[in-house]
């Protein structure tokens, strides 16, 4: 014979699957924590790779036959710089002193490489969730 739910069996119910959902909820942050803080790990120690200039010569050949004069070169978390941004969405001129890890490295591969063939890098805040700096793209520009 089957019993009655009594109201203290209901709580008791209720109360476990909202334990249960906080447990989902929890675990989901973690693992999406866990997974933030290794992309920036791999962005940090990320090396210039070496077909770079095979690549750059790619990219900017196909923006030249179209008549354009920048191309997208990296885009990241504005979090990954030293300051959160903040530089680049001020349009500082030392915005390059905010990079961290592979931005920096490419940073001054371009100052190297590219800078005295005419080439410069540009950055900018690309979107503003939250109204706070989100992602960054920085360009390798040309005049000529």
């Amino acid at each position: 014979m089957t019993n009655l739910l009594r109201p203290q069996d209901l709580t008791k119910i209720h109360q476990e699957a909202e334990l249960t959902e906080t447990k989902k909820a929890t675990d989901f942050t973690k693992r999406d924590e866990d997974e933030k803080q290794s992309l920036r790990e791999i962005f940090i120690s990320r090396e210039i790779h070496p077909e770079a200039k095979t690549r750059i010569n790619a990219a900017v050949r196909r923006a030249a036959e179209q008549g354009i004069r920048q191309v997208l070169v990296i885009e990241f978390p504005a979090t990954y710089c030293n300051e959160n941004g903040r530089r680049i969405n001020n349009l500082e001129s030392d915005w390059p002193l905010s990079l961290e890890g592979f931005a920096k490295k490419a940073h001054e591969y371009s100052l190297k490489e590219l800078k005295p063939l005419g080439f410069r890098l540009t950055a900018q805040v690309l979107d503003y969730p939250g109204s706070k700096p989100g992602r960054v793209g920085v360009f390798l520009v040309w005049d000529h």
